[in-house]
């Protein structure tokens, strides 16, 4: 860490020499978070009205490794659309919380966007998308209380960790997240309920004690009429 240049110049003189005619760009991720570590890597965002389409492209340059996502002067508006339908806001995300490498007027107004997009929330599940989304998180919880096989214990509660906080956090009209942004979207959210979800998984993945995470996820789904599976039906259609 301590032999390369510092992030942000770094970040500025990359973008002097890779796409000097830009119109601006920031730079993103955990180093701008205070988060960084032996393996964190530039995330810089480009914005250069001369590519027809976004792109993503990762390489290395002053000992750096370097995620570039490259968008037009519209491009990205896509891409906020999409997160927001997913409920997970990575490019808003990126943008609101990133450092302005080169300024451009457009470049303020772009985050002045992402920062309204992410306090206003992603849009409130449907009553029908809540009941599919109840339906598959208790299937999973199923596949969890039935398993005896160590090995398929493991990778079933993986699932349904993130089924499990995905659906606590998007009734509560939250942001979800991805991989190491699962736990981090939820500790955002509600700091004690993360406590308890860490603790529980800990425990079954160190001794294999399922009776925490399953007491959790109960709690979570009774608000919503339970456990769900007799009455489920979804595409059903008569014929004519």
């Amino acid at each position: 860490m301590n032999q390369r240049p510092h992030p942000i110049e770094s970040a500025k003189q990359f973008i002097k020499k890779q796409f000097p005619n830009c119109t601006g760009a920031l730079l993103s991720g955990s180093v701008v978070r205070g988060e960084e570590t032996a393996t964190s890597d530039l995330d810089i965002v480009i914005f250069d009205e001369g590519y027809k389409s976004s792109y993503r492209e990762s390489l290395v340059d002053q000992g750096w490794p370097i995620e570039v996502f490259v968008h037009n002067l519209s491009s990205y508006k896509e891409f906020f659309k999409s997160d927001v339908d997913r409920g997970r806001p990575s490019l808003p995300r990126m943008v609101a919380e990133g450092i302005i490498v080169k300024e451009h007027p457009f470049i303020f107004a772009v985050k002045k966007e992402a920062e309204q997009l992410l306090a206003k929330g992603p849009e409130e599940w449907s009553k029908k998308t809540i009941e599919v989304k109840r339906y598959f998180l208790t299937d999973t919880l199923d596949d969890f209380l039935g398993s005896s096989k160590r090995e398929e214990d493991l990778f079933v509660a993986s699932v349904l960790a993130e089924l499990l906080i995905e659906f606590y956090l998007r009734t509560n009209q939250q942001w979800t997240g991805q991989s190491k942004w699962t736990i981090r979207a939820l500790r955002q959210y509600d700091e004690k309920f993360a406590d308890r979800i860490v603790e529980a998984f800990d425990t079954f993945y160190k001794v294999g004690d399922k009776k925490q995470v399953i007491a959790i996820a109960d709690s979570v789904l009774e608000k919503y009429g339970g456990r769900l599976f007799a009455g489920f039906s979804v595409g059903k259609a008569k014929a004519l």
